[in-house]
């Protein structure tokens, strides 16, 4: 068959960066980031983190190949801001709510197992 490993869909190669950083040169605080190994799933929500900050203006992603791994990442921002400092910014907002959300689930899971001790 010609499909490709599976395994080259996750893992990065070596020598590769994970995400790379290309400024635009038309748009005024603009850029572009490449992201290796990724695809919609961390592309629609690191676009919907990044449509929370106001500092943003434009954010967008898209992949450029199917049989491509990775997803290109379009941030515009207004002055006050930087396309890096929003990109960081929502990196850091999204691990915390997933810290929040893991937090949350060992919490319940523990009550549970709690329960099922007690006879429950």
């Amino acid at each position: 068959m010609n499909a490709p490993d599976r395994y080259e869909r996750f893992v990065v190669p070596e020598g590769t960066k994970k995400v790379s950083y290309e400024r635009d040169t038309k748009i005024v605080n603009a850029a572009s980031f490449t992201v290796e190994r990724e695809d919609h799933t961390i592309g629609n929500i690191l676009r919907m983190q990044l449509h929370r900050d106001p500092n943003v203006l434009f954010a967008g992603y898209k992949l450029p190949h199917p049989l491509q791994y990775k997803i290109i990442v379009r941030i515009q921002t207004t002055s006050q801001s930087s396309p890096t400092q929003a990109y960081n910014q929502a990196i850091d907002d999204l691990d915390k709510e997933l810290d929040y959300l893991k937090k949350g689930f060992e919490d319940e899971k523990n009550r549970y197992d709690e329960k099922l001790r007690q006879g429950y």
